[in-house]
């Protein structure tokens, strides 16, 4: 085995092309790419079904990161988005960390920059900074602990409570986290994800009206996360039936689960796994165009050029990501409820 000897980024070398089915050798190709190059390849629950299905190993993107740093392959090649291969780099800084298309950004990690949080931060001083792991390097080194989505809450609830907490990113997460705690010292910064709060209240009313006996599956980065607690609150839908879930809950539930149907709201590559975990429901999205653009960008093309090239290399200063795997552990240390935590 041998791993890579290019170091080069190729920014614009790669065009965005529309995902097409890969030839019946492609999958082979690639896994001995994998072995030659001493290369795992991690695949995001949001990825298309073919990468998915070739990836050794597929999660959210702080699970997939946390196996990055276990597994003994001296190169990861990382199928998401950027600040996920950035996460990677971060826990195993020694490793090469490979994304197929570095312009794969994300709508919600843009929402604020790492200057924001400071001026932010400089608003209120003495708060404690908790970040979405859906954030980039240099905003976590800026965040004093960060949180997934499925112990957004636990993190909060470890704060003491005449602190006050700047919470980051995402606004439905924050509000959801909010609403459980009943924290009223909590600021929230006003990002969204575009696909998850393009799921609305509306597009779930509908789909419960017209599928009334099926469960619902929620991410709490959904704009209908809200909706959903209204719901189940007014007796429209049984709150036993109604699941604020993150990716890495929704598998438990759905392997777990015995209805006929399930509503889904959140991304819709989450669905290949959830059918994949249990072939008897029936998954369906709450929303069908809730398509990641960026997380589509990594197509099976694209990661077998990476493997061949070595491309697109992620890079994260050295001072920057010691200070930003300091406020991961810090999570790590409160523990993470779900297998996984996205």
């Amino acid at each position: 085995m041998h791993a890579f000897t290019s170091a080069q980024s190729g920014a614009a070398r790669l065009s965005l092309t529309c995902v097409t089915t890969p030839d019946p050798q492609w999958a082979e190709r690639v896994r001995a790419l994998a072995a030659e190059k001493d290369a795992v390849i991690l695949a995001h629950n949001y990825q298309v079904p073919e990468i998915q299905d070739v990836a050794h190993h597929v999660g959210d993107s702080l699970a997939l990161s946390r196996i990055a740093a276990s597994v003994p392959q001296s190169t990861i090649v990382f199928c998401g988005v950027h600040f996920m291969a950035e996460t990677a780099k971060i826990l195993s800084y020694d490793k090469t960390v490979i994304i197929p298309d570095e312009r794969a950004g994300c709508s919600l990690a843009d929402t604020i920059t790492a200057d924001q949080l400071r001026a932010w931060k400089a608003e209120h001083p003495g708060a404690v900074v908790v970040s979405y792991v859906n954030t980039t390097a240099a905003v976590k080194a800026e965040t004093d602990i960060c949180c997934t989505s499925s112990n957004a809450v636990d993190v909060v609830a470890s704060i003491p409570r005449d602190r006050e907490i700047l919470f980051c990113p995402d606004q439905f997460l924050g509000a959801h986290v909010q609403r459980v705690t009943g924290r009223d010292n909590m600021h929230i910064w006003m990002g969204e994800c575009h696909v998850h709060a393009g799921i609305n209240g509306a597009d779930l009313k509908a789909m419960v009206a017209a599928e009334p006996d099926a469960e619902l599956f929620v991410h709490p980065e959904c704009g209908c996360a809200t909706s959903a607690m209204y719901l189940a609150s007014e007796g429209v839908v049984p709150k036993e039936r109604t699941r604020i879930l993150s990716t890495g809950g929704m598998l438990d539930a759905a392997r777990e689960t015995k209805a006929r149907k399930v509503l889904v709201a959140t991304e819709t590559g989450m669905l290949h796994q959830l059918r994949k975990v249990n072939v008897t429901t029936d998954f369906q999205p709450v929303n069908r165009a809730a398509v990641c653009k960026y997380m589509k960008m990594i197509t099976p093309e694209k990661l077998e050029n990476a493997l061949r090239t070595g491309n697109d290399v992620v890079d994260v200063p050295r001072d920057v990501a010691d200070r930003a795997r300091a406020s991961v552990e810090r999570m790590i240390a409160i523990g993470t409820p779900s297998r996984v935590g996205e």
